[in-house]
């Protein structure tokens, strides 16, 4: 009997512990930042291509200016601010990643170059390049397999 009064004032214990989250509102709250990340990059696409660049070259312009603009924010510390605030929709864009490789570079610089910069850099963003690499190498290695099938064309 004891131990049931253990497990159940421990299972209080988790529950007054464990953050309520609203979904709505978070939803709510990634959708705006997300609209207003791709808001800026429609603006900064829409300027390249106003200024006499072609759509490919704007694209890649655009790009660069997102990763900067997420670096810069995350070096004094604003970007996860707002990644706090407004979760998935400053995570999963490109400002995400920039900020998942620029973080811990900051956070690191302090333990030195190789040890601290070059072997922290990747802890948040690795997982995501190998799985991306991996899910990329096991799609193309089907559609390569469908297309020697001839049921692609």
């Amino acid at each position: 009997m004891d131990k049931q009064k253990q497990q159940q004032a421990y299972e209080n214990y988790v529950k007054q512990k464990t953050p309520v989250h609203n979904l709505p509102a978070n939803m709510a709250k990634a959708f705006v930042v997300g609209g207003i990340i791709c808001v800026i990059g429609q603006a900064i696409l829409n300027y390249c291509e106003k200024v006499g660049l072609d759509k490919d070259t704007s694209a890649g312009w655009t790009s660069l200016i997102l990763i900067l603009l997420s670096v810069l924010l995350t070096g004094i510390n604003v970007y996860p601010s707002i990644a706090k605030w407004g979760g998935a929709g400053a995570l999963v864009p490109i400002t995400g990643f920039a900020n998942s490789v620029a973080a811990p570079a900051i956070e690191y610089k302090k333990e030195g170059q190789v040890m601290g910069i070059g072997c922290k850099i990747f802890t948040i963003a690795g997982p995501v390049i190998l799985y991306g690499i991996f899910t990329s190498w096991a799609i193309g290695l089907g559609y390569w397999i469908l297309k020697l099938a001839d049921i692609i064309k």
